[in-house]
């Protein structure tokens, strides 16, 4: 099986995206209408959000006839869940308590990698109905010429480690989701697992870019002296290629269903 990574131990980079909670929820991207359409497509009534943050896929599922509940361990976040209309609970996913709940339907946007992977999977069969839906993914942006080439460029200058690994430019290892797909694979209390992907695009100007690259947490626990060096040399290198960044995103669905006998 293929190694998931030790990325939910670090409570550092899991703790960072509620420094600017706000700055967050406009920055980051949403996800595909085709994907959303996919995950209710048996038309779920209750839906759990692991890891909702500040709710922006919590609001793609919420409608008159689903109740969503979103789950944060993060209260600056959660905050902001609450006024844009979401209802949070506050919690670890592995430590939060569903009681008598069971839902229909479990998902988590840009955070499944933050719960550890074995108790996460048995949690879901825990607070899932026999049959209801696991749906776990993720963004990963490949910014476009001309911005590109000079991004690339910035990051060799200013901070080669990112360079070489950050989901933001694309350089995500694929075994993250593999991984977890294998894991509810080889698990007798899933069936129907898949992965699948999904392309969209978006455009920033060069302000956005700078906005929601802060909000990744590897670039968000970067000494602060480097980090803004980094995002001074971005801008000026994102102005000179004409002040806009055009990028093709893949969003990765890893999808499972429970068993129709599974009891947690």
């Amino acid at each position: 099986m293929t190694d998931i990574g030790p990325l939910h131990r670090n409570r550092i980079r899991a703790g960072s995206f509620g420094v600017d909670a706000e700055q967050y929820d406009r920055a980051r991207p949403t996800y595909p209408k085709e994907m959303v359409e996919l995950l209710v497509s048996d038309h779920p009534r209750t839906v759990l959000d692991v890891g909702c943050g500040t709710g922006i896929a919590a609001r793609l599922f919420a409608d008159g006839e689903r109740q969503v509940i979103g789950l944060e361990p993060d209260p600056r976040m959660a905050a902001v869940a609450r006024q844009r209309g979401v209802y949070v609970e506050e919690g670890t996913f592995e430590e939060w308590s569903a009681g008598e709940r069971r839902f229909d339907l479990l998902v988590a946007g840009q955070s499944w990698h933050w719960v550890e992977p074995y108790a996460g999977a048995a949690k879901a069969v825990e607070v899932l109905r026999p049959g209801g839906r696991v749906g776990l993914f993720w963004n990963q942006s490949f910014p476009t010429p001309p911005a590109r080439d000079v991004v690339k460029d910035v990051y060799e200058r200013h901070a080669p480690e990112l360079g070489e690994r950050s989901v933001l430019l694309g350089l995500r290892d694929d075994r993250l989701y593999s991984g977890i797909a294998d894991l509810l694979g080889a698990d007798a209390r899933y069936t129907d697992v898949c992965m699948l992907t999904f392309a969209h695009e978006a455009a920033y100007s060069t302000d956005k870019w700078l906005a929601l690259t802060s909000t990744h947490s590897d670039h968000r626990t970067l000494p602060s002296g480097q980090l803004e060096r980094l995002l001074e040399a971005l801008g000026a290198g994102i102005d000179r290629a004409g002040g806009r960044v055009v990028v093709h995103y893949e969003t990765t669905l890893v999808t499972a269903r429970t068993t129709a006998g599974s009891t947690g």
